[in-house]
């Protein structure tokens, strides 16, 4: 009776720590964008891929709409490991990591696929690397698409037209010294705020791209839309090294091939995305309008000088630029 009560008891036992060994382990990842967004649907299917290629011991978690709060928030809560997985525009992390500075200039790169050859290759993983130093491991770059400067005054049609309005950016040097080189006023602000400050006036206008101009529903009061495309900035998804660090080699090595093969995905998203939002505005009657680039791109000459401020700095702008 005793020995059948203890094998009895050593199988529950045993049972119970299989099952606590296969329990899936839910990882949480930040978004500020809303549910369906590319960047969004990217990260869902990196946690699909993910739960199936560790035979369901990890899942992942999408919190979009800046429900664990703004950019700035969320990178020093992915810093703490409190947060596993972030997805985050590059000018965030300007301060943070200096060498996302590059990428971040205006007119660095040429065109879209100038953007994805150059990240997907030497550039793009030497820039990944970088973030280890500070609790962060970098996965992936993911499509933030051309931004473009829009308002509710006026089509901007010339450099001159720009001078003394007042555009809200994301909270990076980079980005207020651009405008501030235009001869407008940048005004940083976190995302969510700006829709409101278009609507009162605090702010004449924004730069963003299609889909976060679409979504946002900025164009509903802001109606003059200008393709400058002064910025091609990609985005990236980190991991906080802490939860990183949990992993196991084999599982870091699934988690790293995950994230590249959602760049696929965010990219068939991010075209279509892009296509229809484009649509949208157009039909709700934004005034689009283009523009020679060529004084824009002249007036960034100190922009590039104070941030390519090293030789390390310069030598990765150079390869940007070289690269074909």
């Amino acid at each position: 009776m005793y020995i059948s009560r203890l094998t009895t008891l050593t199988f529950v036992i045993g049972s119970l720590l299989v099952g606590a060994a296969s329990a899936e382990t839910q990882l949480r990842s930040a978004d500020t964008h809303p549910d369906g967004y590319p960047t969004v649907e990217a990260v869902k299917y990196m946690g699909e891929l993910i739960k199936e290629r560790t035979a369901g011991r990890y899942g992942v978690e999408v919190y979009h709409s800046a429900q664990l709060g703004e950019e700035k928030d969320t990178i020093e809560q992915t810093q703490a490991g409190v947060i596993d997985f972030n997805r985050v525009s590059m000018g965030p992390f300007n301060g943070i990591v200096p060498v996302t500075q590059v990428p971040s200039l205006p007119y660095i790169f040429r065109s879209t696929d100038h953007m994805r050859h150059t990240m997907d290759g030497p550039v793009g993983e030497e820039i990944l690397k970088a973030f280890e130093a500070h609790n962060l491991v970098g996965l992936a770059f993911y499509d933030s698409g051309a931004r473009s400067f829009y308002n509710t005054k006026k089509p901007i049609t010339s450099l001159e037209d720009l001078k003394g309005m007042k555009f809200r950016v994301i909270q990076s040097d980079v980005f207020v010294d651009m405008v501030n080189a235009l001869g407008a006023n940048a005004t940083p602000m976190a995302y969510g705020e700006v829709y409101s400050a278009l609507e009162t006036g605090v702010i004449d206008g924004a730069e963003n791209n299609w889909p976060s101009f679409e979504s946002a529903k900025h164009f509903e009061v802001a109606k003059f839309y200008t393709l400058d495309q002064h910025q091609i900035v990609p985005e990236v998804l980190v991991m906080s090294k802490s939860s990183w660090d949990k992993l196991t080699p084999e599982d870091q090595a699934i988690f790293r091939q995950a994230a590249k093969d959602s760049v696929v995905k965010m990219r068939e998203l991010w075209d279509a995305r892009e296509k229809k939002s484009r649509e949208i505005v157009e039909a709700a009657g934004v005034k689009i309008n283009e523009i020679d680039k060529k004084p824009l791109i002249d007036a960034m000459k100190p922009v590039h000088e104070k941030y390519l401020s090293t030789p390390e700095l310069k030598d990765v702008a150079a390869r940007i630029q070289a690269t074909e």
